[in-house]
């Protein structure tokens, strides 16, 4: 199913953030790829206390800076999220192994 959290995003997630995310960060993808494709600023009433504290960290990781006055996002993690974006949410369409 669609933005589902499985065993190959969590291994492309570990390879490239270092560490596991949950149900919410993938969750959260989709909005961040919409903002960065758009207006590029977080709407404040569109983020929960748990993705704000995700956003926090990507922060602290630096992979993001801003939010709700403009938001930025590294070139890396851009690619990282389309790749979590096509095996989550597009790649059921085609056979495993077309990214």
């Amino acid at each position: 199913m669609r933005g589902q959290l499985t065993e190959e995003i969590q291994k492309l997630v570990k390879d490239f953030l270092g560490r596991e995310i949950t149900v919410c960060e993938l969750r959260l993808y989709p909005y961040l790829d919409s903002v960065m494709k758009n207006e590029q600023k977080i709407d404040p009433n569109r983020v929960n206390q748990e993705e704000r504290d995700i956003l926090k960290k990507l922060r602290e990781e630096e992979h993001i800076e801003g939010g709700a006055s403009g938001l930025s996002v590294t070139k890396e993690f851009y690619n990282y999220i389309q790749q979590v974006l096509w095996i989550g949410y597009v790649v059921n369409a085609y056979s495993e192994g077309d990214y």
